[in-house]
């Protein structure tokens, strides 16, 4: 059959929970037997957020085929269990800078360039490569932002046009609103959302689904309201109050009865009873109480959480796995400098460095992993928590703070992390990197190896800088374990010490890969070293 495909668009705020609805609705399609791909449409002019700043974006989500995507496909990713690809993250910056490209090239035979129809048609033609890419049969599309943006329009025009392209049988359009709470009176408005379907209509989009979100309970009467002035069937109008855990939004949105009534709207049966019994223990055991552990992430972009949201999603899971529930404790590297915010270090009962890029803080983490090797506590390194465990730990073995990487200091005498020789002729910064799915080849005998329990993996990376290899031979005979290589033995991926009970980092991103139902092996076994170290034994968790 040809795919069939739902539109999500958002009113009234932005960050309403667009993504975590189209992604809860996918797996409930998948749990019906539909083959589901979900793609993000950014109204921003960047080609990707690869080179935006995690405070303006947040976390930049790597794909397997090297894609720098939102971090919402990391949610689609989660909830539905699938691996994406570059098609499923369009950008206004890529649609302007294909249709000028073939301006430049002359495919469009001198003609005048125009938003409609020559934008309206690249954004039309990347959403139909998600089905093809894929074999997908329901394409669940999302534009990002608020209808009333201005750069949201040449979509919005877009998702328009497809209604006909497509046919009603074949499309369908969700809107997300957020309903206000008003603390005076006590009372939900639907105004709002109200106003927000008559701007959307007045692009001439009429939605199929309102789905009204709300952290207070939408009673029925404010449903049939919603239904009566913007013009949607009752049972179209699905309360999504905010859940408590994440996780258990497909429980709601399949008691709610949405993945049925879309299916209806587009001809569809399900294929098979959906079952949730796996779902539903998942859900159960994050809301059991647990005992708690103390991570301290030490990082330069804590003040938005949103920067880590893979790695603190990977924490919760692991933790899931441990039987703990993860307290994460926020601390900015630049303040460790400083003298500050070590309260948190000490109190924890393991450490995480995570990514990123820049000289700023990095002394404040090497500071930290120095705490951390010291007193013996569990580490964890993330792409550049790896690269300053090698440089803390260099600069350890010569007693001298003069070991570095040459991203932060060129004129270092002893660069232990650096560029590679065909890397340095590189001068853009956007997609330049080592970026995406590279193999791993595991060393017998490391804790790498046990806890993956394979002899090779597969990881997605995004970095430059390597581990210099004419150090490897100092770093063995100082106690470091190289427990990961590539295939050729060239690049090191995994280093961990041996004298240690638990020091592990990875030149890769672990956090990518990590599923509520699967958790990544290395942060498994993190969480169990980590509730080791604070007294709890299996019984307890």
């Amino acid at each position: 059959m040809s795919a069939k495909y739902i539109f999500f668009t958002g009113g009234v705020v932005s960050s309403v929970g667009k993504g975590v609805t189209a992604a809860a609705l996918g797996r409930c399609l998948k749990e019906r037997g539909f083959n589901v791909i979900v793609q993000k449409l950014d109204p921003y002019i960047n080609v990707d957020p690869g080179t935006m700043s995690p405070y303006q974006h947040g976390e930049v989500f790597v794909l397997d085929d090297g894609a720098e995507t939102d971090l919402d496909l990391g949610h689609y990713e989660r909830f539905i269990d699938i691996s994406l690809n570059r098609v499923c993250n369009v950008t206004t910056g890529q649609v302007y800078a294909e249709v000028i490209g073939k301006e430049r090239r002359g495919d469009y035979l001198g003609g005048t360039i125009q938003v409609i129809p020559h934008i309206t048609n690249e954004i039309k033609r990347r959403i139909g490569q998600a089905a093809k890419a894929t074999d997908a049969e329901i394409v669940l599309v999302e534009i990002g932002g608020t209808v009333g943006d201005i750069e949201s329009l040449p979509f919005l025009e877009a998702l328009r046009q497809m209604r006909s392209d497509l046919g009603r049988e074949n499309s369908i359009y969700i809107h997300v609103t957020w309903l206000p709470y008003i603390g005076a009176t006590g009372e939900l408005k639907t105004k709002p959302t109200q106003h927000s379907v008559r701007e959307l209509r007045s692009i001439g989009i009429s939605p199929d689904v309102i789905v009204a979100r709300s952290d207070y309970p939408i009673n029925d009467d404010l449903c049939s309201k919603i239904a009566l002035f913007c013009d949607v069937e009752r049972r179209a109008v699905v309360s999504l109050v905010t859940a408590p855990v994440r996780y258990e939004v497909p429980l709601v949105l399949e008691q709610l009865g949405l993945a049925e009534y879309v299916l209806g709207r587009m001809g569809l049966q399900s294929r098979c009873h959906p079952d949730w019994s796996e779902w539903e223990r998942l859900v159960q055991e994050m809301k059991r109480p647990k005992p708690k552990v103390k991570i301290a992430l030490v990082g330069k972009y804590v003040e938005l959480h949103d920067a880590y949201f893979s790695v603190r999603e990977a924490l919760t899971h692991a933790g899931l796995a441990a039987g703990v529930e993860v307290e994460i404790g926020w601390v900015h590297s630049s303040d460790l400098e400083k003298d500050k915010g070590w309260d948190i270090v000490l109190q924890a009962d393991g450490v995480l460095v995570p990514g990123g890029f820049g000289s700023r803080g990095t002394e404040g983490k090497i500071r930290a992993i120095r705490y951390a090797r010291e007193n013996k506590v569990p580490y964890l390194g993330l792409c550049l928590g790896m690269q300053l465990m090698v440089v803390e730990f260099a600069r350890h073995l010569f007693g001298s703070d003069e070991p570095n990487s040459t991203e932060f200091s060129r004129s270092t005498q002893h660069p232990v992390i650096d560029l590679m020789p065909d890397q340095r002729s590189i001068a853009d910064m956007g997609g330049t990197m080592r970026l995406g799915l590279y193999p791993c080849v595991l060393q017998p005998g490391t804790r790498s190896a046990a806890a993956y329990a394979k002899s090779m993996v597969q990881e997605r990376h995004r970095h430059r800088f390597e581990l210099n290899n004419a150090y490897r031979e100092m770093f063995v005979k100082g106690g470091m374990i190289f427990s990961g290589l590539s295939p050729d033995g060239r690049l090191v991926e995994i280093v961990e010490l041996t004298d240690h009970p638990f020091m592990v980092a990875t030149q890769f991103h672990p956090e990518f890969l990590s599923r509520p139902n699967r958790p990544h092996p290395l942060f498994r076994a993190f969480l169990e070293a980590v509730s080791k170290r604070a007294g709890l034994s299996e019984k307890d968790a």
